[in-house]
């Protein structure tokens, strides 16, 4: 079904891309025509040790031991990924032209998963069958990461380390796919990021981020309600000034050499208590670009 969903997704028209705003993007696919303004870029400042802002990196830490803890502050997470997943799944297969139906659709594929946690989005992708290097700038969501991932022997060979994107970049690091989900909206310098990432991947290589519209639907629904309502995620997860609109996403990341060619919204339904894709990036969504080799 999701297989299904994501080609009836793929036939939407690209006019729907804002054009008229954003003339350079018309290649790409999205499913909103809401209009945002970029903010002027400042000048560029030296880059961090780590992407994460300090206060952000302490947030994790504070609740790294519930990583796996599926009732637990990354309840989310978890009820979204089997939805996160069938999106990338989707897109790499199409992109790297694999079989989406095999027990293995990516395996031959070197992926990273910038700021992975606990590893929750790693296993499943080393499951089916990507070789996958798992990286977070909190040390104890590593060894979490690594103690999980040892149970099992198909995702005992994941590669964790604790470091950042910027750290790779400077060992000359470089994978088939980069996946950044649920990171962007606590960098410090979201285009400094993206270029990180951008550098990671190789030529004609995929990039993958999800992250949060900075809506005011997003701001009552991810902020007041999972928040200080329903208490899915502890009080100050998220800052909305921190969110990006998918507009400014685009943006950052063709500047970084990122071409976005789809993008995704994930939608929760309250009566069945699951995510599921679609065309409204009102709230929550996913963006897939490639890297072209003239940026190499």
């Amino acid at each position: 079904m999701a297989w299904n969903h994501l080609r009836n997704l793929n036939r939407i028209s690209i006019h729907r891309i804002l054009h008229h705003r954003f003339q350079p993007l018309v290649n790409a696919r999205f499913f909103s025509d809401a209009a945002a303004s970029l903010p002027q870029p400042q000048p560029k400042q030296p880059s961090p040790p780590s992407s994460l802002k300090d206060n952000e990196l302490a947030k994790f830490a504070a609740i790294s031991d519930t990583w796996w803890d599926s009732e637990g502050p990354f309840k989310p997470l978890h009820a979204m990924n089997p939805t996160r997943l069938a999106f990338i799944r989707s897109a790499l297969c199409r992109h790297f032209k694999k079989d989406p139906y095999s027990a293995k659709p990516l395996e031959g594929l070197k992926i990273v998963d910038v700021g992975c946690g606990g590893g929750i989005l790693s296993e499943p992708l080393a499951r089916l069958g990507a070789t996958v290097t798992g990286v977070d700038a909190v040390e104890k969501n590593i060894k979490i990461a690594q103690l999980h991932a040892g149970l099992d022997p198909e995702t005992s060979t994941i590669e964790f380390c604790c470091t950042t994107a910027e750290k790779l970049v400077e060992e000359g690091r470089k994978f088939d796919a980069v996946m950044a989900l649920e990171v962007i909206e606590h960098v410090a310098d979201p285009a400094e990021f993206c270029k990180s990432l951008a550098a990671l991947t190789i030529a004609d290589g995929a990039t993958v981020i999800s992250t949060i519209n900075r809506s005011m639907r997003a701001y009552a629904t991810a902020i007041v309600a999972a928040e200080y309502i329903l208490h899915w995620l502890p009080r100050g997860t998220h800052q909305w000034s921190s969110f990006l609109t998918p507009e400014e996403l685009v943006l950052i990341l063709q500047r970084a050499g990122i071409n976005v060619e789809e993008m995704a919204g994930f939608v929760y339904n309250p009566v069945t208590g699951r995510w599921s894709l679609s065309d409204d990036i009102s709230v929550n969504f996913i963006a897939f670009g490639t890297k072209s080799s003239n940026n190499e």
